[in-house]
């Protein structure tokens, strides 16, 4: 057994565990990060899966890490370069194809021979969305306030965000009103009457939530992922050097050289309660730390129905975070390719092999695939968001052979009898058989293929449920609401205990703020 006195203990060695790490070390205080895992990043990490080919195995595209933990941290100076993904094309069953490119005017050709109306609609959209973006950008970096609380902090935190509401015009509170609260479908169908095109913008609406296009609050979702930024461009999405790993390494080397210190293979068995307050924690392998603060980067089901013991917590708090909604319902498939997938609607090698390929030909078809997954079957024509990193990053693949990485909806984690070996193979053989229709040499290319349902991604990433955003962003797991209510300021209800990962404020995805915001309540009550 060993034991050791630090000044801040975070559990989980995921990129808000690292950044938070990083911000402490910063700011003087002594930290360390325990990781389960042999390798650091938790869902955000870059393993070799087949001799060669390495794989960005659950999360695969940056975007939404905020551009101040970029700066803070220098991680650029560490290794993080970001990669653009220059274009979405959506294969079409008739043979023909829906591409959205980096060119505006290309892009506005194509929208124009597929829909006159459509290509004029479509830059007032993105107008319109942009500007709700960066309407709401400035809530992900407030410490959500309890409108229920009559505390300074909590009247101080109510009071900025009056404020902030009253700098927005009329306009501006009725756009994220009604974002907030309507579905991708309904807010598409006002805009745009081109099936492929409503369709692949739907799909920013359901990833990471067990919910379809046509259900409300999908609009929110999608403006959730609106705003992905890259070099201040709003909706840009990236591929990260190295894959989503690289992020994490540039975090984690960026952390060390603070002087954070970081332990894999270190599974917390639970946290140390002495006197009513956090004071370490101890690992499944008997060692024991100790440290005035203490925060999770896990899930919220770990981290308060997990790590700590009953009895610490108030009943009422438990029950919230035992009804928090944690549904994974995205699975990913994995193809090492001796040659590229042909597509039969832009034959040969081209610009669509380093973009983005969208299966999600109209709202109807995902919807249609969310239908299966309510009750209980992986959808038999999923929606697939493909790339293939090793057009845009060379290092990823043997010479001449390539990675594809397959997002995949819907895949629910109770599906049906449980996942098991042969229905693993059965989603695989889907996500195959689907992309075959618009790529007839896919099946011969195959060298290899890992399929990942939600109950692998809690196995090995330990992520509760499989959710890659540690749980929905619905309307009632929002903001002060998120993951409980009175509790949404990256504080717990027990004293010296913290929590700040892709469950809290302000949701998921490779961003970070969730890791920034809780150091800085850390850092605001030591002092």
């Amino acid at each position: 057994m060993t034991s050791a006195r630090y000044d801040v203990i975070v559990i989980g060695g995921g990129h808000n565990g690292l950044i938070a790490a990083a911000y402490l070390s910063r700011a003087g205080k002594k930290v360390l990060v325990l990781e389960r895992r042999e390798i650091v990043g938790g869902a955000a990490v870059t393993e070799e899966i087949f001799p060669g080919y390495r794989f960005t195995e659950f999360s695969y595209v940056v975007s939404l890490l905020r551009p101040e933990i970029i700066r803070d941290l220098e991680l650029p100076k560490h290794g993080l370069k970001i990669l653009p993904l220059p274009s979405t094309v959506t294969p079409l069953d008739n043979g023909d194809y829906l591409a959205a490119w980096d060119d505006h005017d290309l892009t506005r050709r194509e929208l124009y021979r597929h829909s006159p109306r459509d290509a004029e609609a479509a830059d007032e959209y993105s107008r319109v969305m942009a500007r709700a973006a960066k309407a709401i950008k400035p809530v992900i970096g407030l410490v959500p306030p309890d409108p229920s609380s009559l505390s300074w902090r909590d009247v101080r935190g109510l009071l900025r965000l009056g404020r902030y509401g009253a700098s927005l015009g009329e306009k501006e509170i009725y756009r994220i009103a009604k974002l907030v609260t309507q579905s991708s479908a309904d807010l598409l169908d006002e805009w745009f009457e081109l099936d492929p095109l409503k369709g692949t913008k739907s799909a920013s609406g359901i990833i990471g939530t067990f919910l379809g296009p046509r259900s409300p609050g999908t609009a929110y979702v999608l403006l959730h992922h609106y705003m992905g930024e890259i070099d201040g461009a709003f909706r840009a999405w990236g591929f990260a050097k190295n894959g989503t790993g690289g992020v994490s390494a540039a975090i984690a080397s960026s952390a060390r050289a603070l002087g954070v210190e970081i332990r894999t293979g270190a599974t917390v068995a639970k946290v140390i309660v002495t006197g009513g307050r956090a004071t370490g924690v101890a690992l499944e392998n008997g060692d024991e730390f100790s440290a005035r603060v203490v925060m999770s980067a896990a899930d919220p089901k770990r981290t308060f129905l997990q790590f700590v013991e009953p009895g610490h917590l108030p009943g009422e708090f438990v029950d919230a975070i035992r009804a928090f909604r944690v549904r994974g319902s995205s699975g990913k498939v994995n193809i090492a390719l001796s040659e590229l997938p042909q597509f039969t609607c832009l034959p040969g090698e081209g610009p669509l092999h380093r973009g983005a390929i969208s299966i999600s030909p109209s709202i109807d078809y995902i919807e249609r695939a969310y239908d299966e997954a309510k009750y209980g079957q992986f959808s038999r024509q999923p929606y697939i968001d493909m790339i293939i990193p090793s057009m845009i990053d060379r290092d990823m693949a043997p010479p001449g052979h390539h990675v594809m990485s397959c997002f995949v909806q819907y895949a629910p984690y109770d599906v049906e009898g449980g996942w098991d070996d042969a229905k693993r193979e059965a989603f695989g053989e889907t996500v195959i058989r689907t992309i075959e229709r618009y790529a007839p040499n896919i099946r011969r290319a195959i060298v290899g293929k890992q399929v990942i349902t939600p109950k692998d991604i809690e196995r090995i990433a330990g992520i509760t449920g499989g959710n890659i955003f540690h749980g929905e962003l619905l309307l009632h797991q929002l903001f002060f609401l998120r993951p409980a209510p009175q509790w949404a300021d990256f504080r717990t209800p027990l004293p010296g205990y913290y929590f700040g990962a892709s469950g809290a404020h302000p949701g998921g995805g490779v961003m970070g703020a969730a890791g920034k915001l809780a150091a800085h309540e850390i850092l605001a009550d030591w002092r």
